[in-house]
């Protein structure tokens, strides 16, 4: 049988072992790779010499192991991490390179064993047994670390052979050793030879263990003196404060005020007498210090009685918020639901949109509705699965995952959790984060969190989770799979309006020490920042600008309040209280404007003022709300080109490449000559080329307007559309529809061209918006064509 070979360095493999080890050699890989490309088998066997790079057949013993590689890891420094499980011994009868000289192949001969016992004779073969046994004993009183790990291996039940393979898998010896023990076939042969190494390992070890304790005894007397010296000062420090508690006198006390299971108690407790034997001064006192403190104020069964009050909770969440109606439904159902049942299970809420429109804000409104304790994990960034569940105790500086942190923080088992940014979460090969917060996210899992610090089971059934993110396509399928999905979308200018005069306009009165009675800024003047000065989904921008308003006119405020003092003095005045004078409020409305935010920033798209050919009005939507997109098609004399401009992306290309194959193949029912596509070059461009446009949602706008050139038919001035086109010319649904009414309203627009299959979702969007406006559901190019040019 020819199979791939790697040579190990220092390590034996037994059949039934299972043991991963590191490989850097290239032919090893190599080796390795071809296994798995087959049936993932692998002959494992140990070099002679330590020191030797690529050994040849002498180089190697001439037994070894085949083994089934299980798994493969890639490690930084071009090292792999091969898991393996030992299946039978076989002879190396020859080595050489494959047919690609990549690396070694060993015809090897599969070696049959027996079947595991040294004698027909069952007396015989019981006191062989209790023998092996016995002097396996006499070695573990000199290895504790041996015994932890074959105790729980070892069945009375086994057969001779079995306790001598497991016996000479788990001892550390040499592998020359282990090497003669892998030769042995016969069990008998294995039995005498692990027989001879026991008695010999247990005999050095004694000798070794009698050397320690004589070495131990000829300690210098004047260290002596010293450690009882040591000794002396600490009792009579002690002494000297009788009165006090000792550390775990007082952890004790904390454990029986815990509110938490008896398993729960009883592991802290045993954690404490492991920290009352350890030196003060001994650095795993102050980890063991830090472990015990972190179980003690996790709250394990205290939670807090939330407030159930619909109608209290309604009106916090109408003061804190406008609009946002779907997120305070769904908590209005939960509060419900918890009231009629009493273990209403809490939701998992993932907030989605874009930035700015209230995500996280709404979070600490819902705490403060419910009467829960506020958390929030920020996730941006988060790269390392350890980040979640927590580093293990075995690692410097280990400390409990944020999960764990947040409900340390919160001091109560039910809070609200808000997961901040989850679509920002990476991976690296520290492990996969999104894999890390599926148990936690998952009802039926979370009862049993295990976090790698706290090592005890957390349950996270009653947190009530809301996570934010501004894009799902980077969250996996099955963390998307256990949220609920809120989309939260841009706001419209009169909900801008009155975010601002009933939220942001006081939060920036307070930041900035300014009163209503000392600034007023009119209602017109909010609308233009508005219009004008930000272009968004959210509001942040236009707080920041109603924030550098306060800040200006505190400026000028303090300035005049500074001249009034020093004309005071000056008179022979004096006013103690000038800085609490209110004379002269500072006004600021749409004609003083620029005096504070500078010339304005945007300009407000507006609907054509005539009908003309080959312009057409399209809607777009980015990430921070909706726009309107002027294409135009010029045709010009030429051989049939065609140029695109204003920085498409491929998919608008595309789109773009559609609309005109549609408008050729359709000529004849519109009376075009096919000569005209071959006679002349069309350009088709979208203004603004420096801003980068893609998406289907524009094919009928670009139809339309190529065939308004061609035809020469002037396209109507006050009519919108927005839809994506088939080479058939049927018009298929798009997304965004409600921030694309939102712009085209804004630009004027009194007609919009809508996919029919759109029409559930024109339903859902308020009357705010679509008023003023005639929405048109077309399903083909012909509608289209009947709605917008004048034919």
């Amino acid at each position: 049988m020819r199979i791939p070979l790697v040579a190990l360095k220092g390590l034996n493999i037994f059949p039934g072992m299972v043991i991963h080890f590191d490989l850097n050699r290239k032919p090893s890989m190599a080796a390795v790779r071809a296994a798995m490309k087959a049936d993932g088998r692998l002959f494992t066997v140990t070099q002679r010499s330590m020191t030797e790079e690529i050994p040849g057949a002498d180089g190697l013993y001439n037994v070894g192991t085949v083994v089934q590689v299980r798994q493969i890891t890639k490690l930084p420094n071009n090292t792999m991490r091969v898991l393996t499980e030992g299946l039978f011994r076989a002879d190396l009868n020859s080595v050489s390179n494959n047919e690609n000289g990549k690396y070694l192949e060993g015809d090897i001969t599969q070696i049959i064993e027996d079947d595991g016992h040294i004698s027909e004779d069952k007396e015989y073969e019981e006191a062989a047994f209790r023998t092996m046994v016995d002097m396996l004993g006499g070695y573990m009183e000199f290895h504790p670390k041996v015994s932890q790990s074959l105790n729980s291996q070892i069945d009375p039940s086994m057969s001779l052979g079995e306790i001598v393979n497991r016996i000479a898998m788990n001892i550390p010896l040499s592998f020359d050793k282990k090497q003669s023990l892998l030769e042995a076939v016969s069990t008998a042969d294995r039995y005498e030879i692990l027989s001879t190494i026991l008695f010999q390992e247990t005999n050095i070890s004694r000798i070794h263990s009698k050397l320690a304790s004589d070495i131990q005894k000829r300690v210098d007397k004047n260290q002596k003196e010293y450690i009882l010296r040591e000794q002396m000062a600490y009792i009579r420090k002690e002494l000297a404060k009788e009165e006090e508690f000792t550390d775990s006198e007082i952890f004790l006390k904390k454990v029986d005020e815990l509110e938490a299971a008896g398993d729960i108690k009883e592991k802290i407790r045993k954690e404490i007498r492991r920290f009352d034997n350890i030196s003060e001064s001994s650095p795993e006192g102050y980890v063991q210090r830090a472990y015990i403190e972190t179980l003690l104020e996790l709250p394990w069964d205290h939670a807090s009685v939330d407030d159930q009050d619909i109608e209290r909770a309604e009106k916090i969440l109408d003061e804190d918020h406008y609009g946002l109606d779907k997120v305070k439904e769904r908590v209005t159902e939960f509060l419900a639901v918890r009231a009629m049942t009493n273990k209403g299970r809490s939701p998992i809420i993932c907030l989605v949109g874009p930035p700015g429109t209230g995500k996280t804000s709404i979070a600490k409104s819902i705490a403060r509705a419910l009467d829960k304790e506020y958390v929030r994990v920020s996730l941006g960034g988060v790269r390392d699965e350890a980040e979640i569940r927590g580093h293990r105790r075995t690692y410097v500086g280990a400390m409990p995952g944020r999960i764990a942190t947040g409900l340390r923080h919160a001091g109560v088992k039910n809070p609200l959790m808000l997961l901040d940014e989850i679509d920002k979460v990476s991976n690296d090969y520290k492990g996969d984060t999104f894999s890390a917060l599926l148990e936690v996210l998952d009802p039926d899992q979370n009862r049993q969190f295990r976090d790698h610090y706290v090592e005890l089971p957390i349950d996270l059934s009653e947190v009530l989770f809301i996570a934010t993110a501004n894009d799902t396509s980077t969250i996996p399928r099955p963390l998307l799979d256990r949220m609920e999905l809120i989309e939260v979308s841009g706001y419209t200018q009169n909900e801008k309006f009155h975010i601002a005069k009933e939220h942001l306009l006081k939060k920036q009165y307070e930041t900035n020490g300014m009163t209503g009675a000392m600034l007023s800024i009119s209602d017109g003047a909010i609308k233009d920042i508005i219009r004008y000065y930000t272009r968004e989904a959210g509001v942040r921008e236009l707080e920041r600008k109603l924030g550098e308003i306060c800040r200006k006119a505190a400026k000028n405020k303090l300035k005049s309040l500074q001249l009034q003092q020093k004309q005071a003095k000056t008179v022979g005045s004096r006013r103690k209280n000038a800085v609490a004078d209110t004379d002269g409020k500072i006004v600021v409305n749409n004609r003083n404007l620029e005096e504070y935010l500078g010339k304005r920033k945007y300009s407000q798209l507006s609907a054509n003022k005539k009908d003309e050919v080959g312009i057409v009005r399209g809607l777009a939507w980015t990430a921070v709300g909706g726009e309107t997109l002027q294409i135009e098609v010029n045709m010009m004399p030429g051989k049939g080109e065609v140029v695109l401009t204003g920085r498409m992306g491929d998919v608008m290309k595309e789109s773009a490449e559609i609309a005109l194959s549609y408008v050729r193949s359709a000529g004849k029912k519109y009376g075009i000559d096919p000569a005209i596509f071959k006679d002349n070059d069309f350009h088709l461009h979208i203004p603004e080329g420096a801003v980068p446009k893609d998406g289907p949602s524009a094919g009928i706008t670009m139809a339309t307007a190529i065939l308004s050139a061609v035809t020469g038919k002037k396209v109507h001035c006050k009519v919108a559309m927005t839809g994506e086109i088939t080479l058939r010319g049927k018009v298929l649904p798009i997304g965004g529809l409600k921030e694309k009414l939102l712009a085209a309203k804004t630009a004027g627009i009194k007609k919009v061209l809508v996919p029919n299959e759109n029409e559930k979702d024109v339903e859902e969007i308020s009357e705010e918006i679509l008023g003023g406006m005639d929405i048109i559901f077309v399903s083909d190019m012909d509608e289209v064509v009947y709605q917008a040019i004048e034919m």
